[in-house]
């Protein structure tokens, strides 16, 4: 359908709302896979690469196979995916589920899918943030033709795009929300609390083969990434933000590339084309279309994302037993408009610049970041108590009669003892680990956590 005016943009965003009764909350799932030997990337191509992961897990499990000249690149089920992001990464792309009890026993399923075929690859996932011991050059780009537009791209425009692209990992929360101004206000309360959540999910301390110096290094990471795209635009914090603004701020974003027949066209050679130049002038014959609408919001890295749902961006990927942890939080945060209302309380104080300069420090000292007197200790568990407090209330029960509060308490009991997966990283490094790769790998492997991974 061809676009004739930004009305037809923010409309996009209108009928994306849904009556609260049909709300769902989806999570997407991102896992390192390595050599179980030396904890290096697992290559994409190859008979022990990903791609041949891939294609065993359909021939065993029934997916159906999506390829890009002729390449295996994702698996299609009956209610989720999985794909591939640029360095091999593999993430489970969940169904839009009632409750976290359906995302639980969807992840867990995938993980004993996964692990079962892993071993005869003589692979491994790891419960990272990042991949541990590869370095950017030594892991092979797959043959996807969108990221082998983005991924020159990112070396003009950011000093670790592409570590990004191949390096990094993480967990991300899909919501819905009622109308304009429920979104706007979702939108404004996550973005606001960014510090905690990289704070709280903080898990990418290691890096080329040792420590980096920051607890979420996949955090830093975004930050010098591409300008135009990351971060978290200060608009969102202003009273009767809308969606014109976000479609606004979306419009001078530089483009991609445009799909045509199922194929990419490059736009990212100077002096580059932003959406509102396509919207008003065309390119070489082509109109916008509200699914290359569609197509350029997927390309925006904001910490928060509005598409037709709000993307909650910011956490780090977990060990499996706290996977599960984001979007139980948010579920019970971003659901309940008491808990809105708690959770805000606790930011709202913050100027701009201060959310850039605590956003910061939290990727450098995750909890122990100080903002005044009050740590970000204090404040994240508190979040995490209002998260569970709501699910607790909200009393959706899985067979064995625990409500959703169950996901929230691991992370929650963490956070008390004032620590996050980073800091138990680097503790395991200098200690127990000894430095040493492969004792690292026993320990972050999915497999390590046998209760979840042969879960039902």
């Amino acid at each position: 359908m061809e676009v004739r005016s930004k009305e037809d943009l923010i409309r996009y965003f209108v009928d994306g709302a849904k009556p609260r009764s049909k709300w769902r909350v989806g999570t997407e799932y991102e896992s390192v896979v390595v050599s179980t030997r030396t904890g290096a990337a697992l290559p994409y191509s190859g008979l022990q690469g990903v791609e041949g992961m891939l294609r065993t897990l359909a021939e065993r499990f029934g997916y159906e196979v999506a390829e890009e000249e002729g390449r295996v690149l994702a698996l299609v089920g009956p209610r989720s995916s999985i794909t591939l992001e640029p360095g091999a990464q593999v993430e489970l792309s969940g169904e839009q589920c009632e409750t976290i009890h359906c995302a639980h026993r969807e992840f867990a399923e995938f993980v004993q899918r996964l692990t079962e075929v892993a071993r005869q690859f003589d692979a491994t996932l790891i419960g990272l943030g990042m991949q541990p011991v590869s370095k950017l050059e030594q892991i092979e780009l797959i043959p996807k033709a969108r990221y082998h537009i983005m991924f020159p791209y990112m070396a003009r425009k950011g000093r670790l795009g592409q570590r990004m692209m191949k390096q990094t990992a993480g967990v991300q929360a899909n919501l819905d929300y009622s109308n304009e101004a429920d979104a706007m206000r979702k939108l404004r309360l996550s973005a606001g609390l960014v510090p905690l959540l990289y704070a709280i999910f903080a898990n990418s301390p290691l890096s080329d083969g040792g420590l980096n110096g920051y607890q979420s290094f996949r955090g830093h990471i975004w930050l010098e990434t591409d300008p135009d795209r990351c971060g978290v635009p200060e608009f969102l914090f202003r009273d009767g933000a809308s969606f014109e603004d976000y479609t606004d701020y979306a419009l001078d974003v530089p483009m991609y590339f445009l799909v045509r027949d199922h194929r990419y066209i490059d736009l990212t050679q100077p002096p580059g084309l932003t959406f509102r130049q396509f919207l008003r002038n065309g390119w070489n014959g082509e109109r916008a279309t509200l699914g290359d609408w569609g197509t350029h919001l997927t390309t925006i890295f904001t910490e928060v994302r509005l598409k037709r749902y709000i993307e909650i961006r910011c956490a780090d990927s977990q060990p499996p037993s706290l996977i599960l942890a984001l979007p139980a939080l948010l579920k019970g945060v971003l659901c309940d408009p008491d808990a809105m209302e708690a959770a805000w309380d606790l930011v709202k104080h913050w100027s701009f610049e201060q959310r850039l300069a605590l956003t910061d420090m939290a990727h450098k000292v995750g909890l122990e970041t100080r903002v005044g007197r009050t740590r970000l200790r204090d404040l994240a568990g508190e979040l995490l108590e209002i998260g569970a407090a709501s699910l607790a209330r909200a009393g959706a029960l899985n067979e064995r009669g625990e409500d959703e509060s169950v996901y929230v308490y691991p992370m929650l009991e963490l956070v008390r003892s004032g620590r996050n997966q980073a800091m138990l990283t680097v503790e395991r490094w200098k200690g127990r680990w000894n430095y040493q790769v492969n004792r690292m790998l026993r320990d972050c492997s999915y497999e390590a956590d046998p209760s979840f991974v042969n879960a039902s």
